[in-house]
């Protein structure tokens, strides 16, 4: 009789060592979820700065075509082949170096102006009274003076100052350009239609107006048609006019095209139809850029 209450524990005993080497076994196990080691975010890519390029040259980026860098640069794409000896207009590499401008004009940019040279020591100007005898600014005290200060014998009226009056020496009148080799060029609307963008260099390189489709373009200045067609992505049916070495003017999104390259068109003449060409709605996309660079139309255009 005394066995039984030991069997009794020893059942008991070993019952609970049994339970708490089966609760060690069953432990549950947490894993780590893959994604968590990666919890942190990645990096964020750090475009390169442009590199500078040489006057006159430029190395091409990713996503350039040979229209669009020559837009950029204010030049005929014809002329960009010619002056890179390009068998195939559409075949540039990213990292090719192209001629952006002529070689004669991209020299004369860098010409320096001569210093000028302190006096020796035997001709320090001595400081003098002012003169009794100096007459106010004026045309005849400035032919005066060049008769004074011309040799004898030598001719005076070589060069006549040319007249001056109130409305030369005003600023340059809406509708025209003031940049130099640019003043006799005059500029016009290129179609009908209120403004629904305007210029920002970082955004807007021109200004949209709205209209009809079909609606007339017209060129805004006398000029020659650079280009005419749709290989400038994001312009659609575009049309470029030169209108002087550093100035010219670009339609897009245009529904038809009624120029071609080569064309000399007057301010006034109808270039193209209006319309959506990869756009979202019917408009007109006016650019001028000057020197390549886009510069706001309403500065050029009169006002209305």
């Amino acid at each position: 009789m005394k066995q039984a209450p030991r069997l009794a524990l020893l059942t008991i005993f070993l019952g609970l060592v049994a339970g708490c080497s089966t609760t060690t076994r069953q432990a549950p196990v947490v894993e780590r979820p893959a994604t968590q080691a990666h919890t942190r975010p990645a990096p964020a890519r750090v475009e390169e700065a442009p590199k500078q390029d040489e006057r006159g040259m430029y190395t091409v980026r990713k996503g350039d075509t040979l229209l669009r860098i020559a837009l950029d640069f204010g030049q005929n794409y014809r002329d960009l082949v010619a002056w890179n000896n390009l068998a195939n207009p559409d075949d540039i590499k990213v990292g090719q170096v192209l001629r952006v401008n002529p070689v004669e004009r991209a020299t004369a940019a860098v010409t320096t102006q001569p210093v000028p040279m302190p006096p020796s020591a035997g001709s320090v100007p001595r400081k003098t009274e002012p003169r009794a005898d100096k007459k106010p600014y004026s045309e005849t005290a400035v032919a005066d003076a060049r008769k004074d200060a011309a040799p004898a014998g030598a001719r005076t009226d070589a060069v006549t100052p040319a007249p001056t009056s109130a409305a030369g020496n005003a600023s340059v009148a809406a509708g025209s350009t003031s940049a130099p080799g640019d003043e006799k060029l005059s500029w016009m609307w290129p179609s009908d239609g209120r403004i629904i963008a305007t210029f920002d260099e970082g955004r807007n390189k021109g200004i949209d107006i709205a209209g009809k489709m079909g609606q007339q373009v017209v060129a805004a200045g006398a000029g020659k048609v650079m280009y005419a067609g749709s290989g400038i992505r994001g312009y659609g049916n575009l049309v470029i006019v030169k209108h002087s070495n550093s100035l010219l003017s670009a339609y897009a999104h245009n529904r038809k095209i009624v120029v071609k390259e080569g064309d000399n068109v007057a301010k006034g003449q109808m270039i193209a139809e209006m319309g959506d060409s990869d756009a979202d709605l019917v408009k007109l996309h006016f650019e001028i850029r000057q020197q390549g660079k886009p510069v706001d139309p309403t500065r050029f255009l009169p006002g209305r």
